[in-house]
């Protein structure tokens, strides 16, 4: 499956790509604020992960200054 997210300040030219796609019978959905946030707090946490162990202590003390 391959995504493609669009945006744009027009709601007229997104209502047109929206038909488009559905006469292509490609999937398309509009997402909301809330939808958009967890899309991008989904990508930084993915972009955090590195798979190593980090010291609570320590990353307390990093966050505190």
């Amino acid at each position: 499956m391959n995504t493609l997210i669009l945006h744009s300040k027009s709601r007229n030219d997104l209502n047109l790509l929206l038909e488009i796609a559905k006469k292509f019978g490609i999937k398309a959905k509009v997402l909301t604020a809330s939808e958009i946030e967890e899309v991008g707090l989904g990508n930084a946490i993915k972009e955090g992960l590195t798979g190593e162990f980090i010291e609570t202590e320590s990353y307390m003390k990093t966050l505190r200054k």
